[in-house]
């Protein structure tokens, strides 16, 4: 079977990130629009033909069947909007987090698997410049042995969230960030959490933990800072990388070989400070690299890098056992 010249893809729901899968799709060479559904509709002026825009799955379904489809309605609705893409054939790319709960997103991967389509996960962090530079540096031995990695994802709250609390929306961001970037899987983890905006959700969670391999972690994450902050910090034997994902900005602050005689900075300096190198990076927004990459995957492309659903999976799961863990007031076990 050959594989469409143009692949197509609708989005479902508009609002602060379907809106931006929308405007990508509508503006590629190289992917089709067919349409967008949102029961509320167009609130952003996202989609520029009114023809594309249809209040449920069944209208744009009769319209033009897509190739591939973004699920990015709230999240207690991933399942039942896959469930409805999957009977109708669509390989489906699925906002994180994956599911409301480890148990939805097992049941989600289940009906895609049976239905023979590809599936996977948006987390776009992923295709950050600053990461994927961090990640190949690291991959490359530039670090040494790696120590800890440290995440901040910091801001006021997001009106557009209802459904879920800070863990989920986003905590899961930096839970698959440690994950990706240290190449192992949580072996556990503990957390505590706020509840200060007067929401049933958690606006706060401060969780450490350490990964299979032995390397340790640490997120802070919250709703409440009146300044955005987006920071992943890895320090190693050689020195410590720090990425400014806001920014794109990947810098390397080098250990020093410089000694020193004072017998006071001997005894309290650790390593000395060494030179500071901040990168320059091709960047290219995120989401279009996402889109691109899931595309190419959804028509058969197998080395397509791709979050798998398997993966969001994880990153539920490490989630609820964060939660579980500030309930309980112990560290949970995450893995052998």
């Amino acid at each position: 079977m050959t594989a469409p010249a143009r692949p197509s893809g609708a989005v479902l729901g508009l609002g602060m990130i379907g809106r931006h899968h929308a405007r990508i799709l509508q503006s590629h060479p190289d992917l089709r629009f067919a349409g967008a559904v949102d029961p509320t509709g167009d609130r952003y002026g996202a989609v520029h033909d009114p023809s594309r825009l249809f209040g449920t799955l069944d209208e744009l379904l009769e319209h033009d069947r897509p190739d591939f489809a973004v699920v990015a309605v709230p999240t207690e609705e991933h399942l039942p909007a896959v469930r409805a893409l999957a009977a109708a054939g669509v390989h489906v790319l699925v906002e994180k987090p994956l599911a409301a709960s480890g148990a939805q997103a097992r049941e989600l991967i289940a009906v895609v698997r049976d239905a023979g389509l590809r599936g996977a996960v948006g987390h776009v962090e992923r295709c950050n410049p600053a990461l994927l530079d961090l990640r190949r540096r690291l991959r490359a031995g530039q670090l040494g042995d790696v120590f800890s990695i440290t995440t901040t994802r910091v801001g006021p709250f997001p009106d557009r969230i209802r459904d879920v609390g800070v863990v989920k929306d986003l905590a899961t961001h930096d839970l698959d960030i440690v994950r990706w970037i240290g190449g192992a899987p949580v072996q556990r983890v503990s957390a505590e959490v706020e509840h200060r905006a007067g929401r049933e959700h958690e606006d706060l969670v401060l969780a450490v933990g350490r990964l299979t391999s032995g390397t340790t972690f640490a997120c802070t994450v919250d709703w409440l800072s009146p300044a955005k902050v987006r920071r992943t910090r890895v320090l190693g034997e050689r020195g410590m990388l720090v990425a400014d994902t806001l920014a794109a900005d990947l810098t390397f602050h080098a250990n020093g070989e410089a000694s020193t005689d004072w017998a006071p900075i001997q005894q309290f300096r650790g390593v000395s400070e060494g030179d500071t190198t901040h990168y320059a990076l091709e960047r290219r927004e995120p989401l279009l690299v996402e889109l691109e990459t899931f595309a190419a995957f959804a028509m058969g492309d197998d080395e397509a890098e791709v979050v798998t659903l398997e993966e969001g999976l994880e990153a539920v799961a490490v989630a609820e056992a964060a939660l579980d863990s500030a309930q309980r007031g112990e560290t949970v076990q995450c893995g052998p």
